[in-house]
């Protein structure tokens, strides 16, 4: 499984990009609002320091104005996964812009057909957005196997399933088990998957430990 980021913090994927961890960043027009920063100022910069997929997504809903901000954004650079609504013009723009060879973010997806017309389309990514199908009583988690069971019958089909809208860890063993493809996740739920109290009891015992015998390493 990959890891996205989803942020447009530049300051948070500079902290957890060391790691190694990370494969690419998720945006969306509510983190950019959150950043109070130029948008275009954000993506350039996520470009320098990340070597996967920058989803950045368009903010028109009809075709003729979608089609053109898309293709700005694939300009930018060639990292660029431009970001479309599941709407019959935002999957209209996928498949023009797949056919060119462009990466290509189908986000808001709630029903297993929704994700086999995306990738009908051509879409490098479709969005299924978990935690939002938790919020009105349904397990969003069951979406995401429906999509692969349905995926894994047309080989063909190669857009990858990446798990969206993650409220908690548990989300991400739960998208793990199911085979989601990628998983994007805010930094604070990154961090979260480090942590286990058994752990920290552990190293705390290590370290008293050792102190006890007074030698050092280097």
């Amino acid at each position: 499984m990959e890891f996205f980021l989803d942020t447009a913090d530049v300051t948070e994927v500079e902290a957890l990009l060391p790691t190694g961890l990370i494969d690419g960043i998720t945006t969306n027009p509510t983190l950019i609002a959150k950043s109070g920063r130029k948008w275009k100022e954000v993506v350039k910069e996520m470009c320098a320091l990340v070597d996967g997929p920058i989803s950045v997504e368009v903010a028109a809903l009809d075709y003729e104005t979608m089609i053109k901000e898309g293709r700005a954004l694939a300009a930018i650079n060639e990292k660029i996964a431009v970001k479309v609504p599941l709407t019959p013009a935002g999957l209209r723009v996928c498949k023009e812009l797949s056919d060119d060879d462009h990466m290509v973010n189908v986000t808001l997806c709630f029903s297993p057909l929704q994700a086999l017309l995306t990738a009908k389309a051509g879409a490098t990514f479709v969005s299924p957005f978990v935690g939002r199908l938790d919020d009105i009583g349904i397990n969003g988690m069951d979406l995401i196997k429906d999509i692969q069971e349905i995926y894994e019958n047309y080989p063909n089909l190669c857009t990858n399933v990446l798990a969206a809208s993650i409220r908690h860890p548990q989300h991400v063993l739960e998208a793990a088990k199911a085979g989601a493809d990628v998983i994007t996740l805010p930094p604070k739920i990154m961090r979260q998957l480090y942590q286990h109290p058994l752990t920290d009891l552990g190293i705390e015992a290590f370290v008293n430990d050792w102190a006890s015998t007074g030698q050092t390493i280097l």
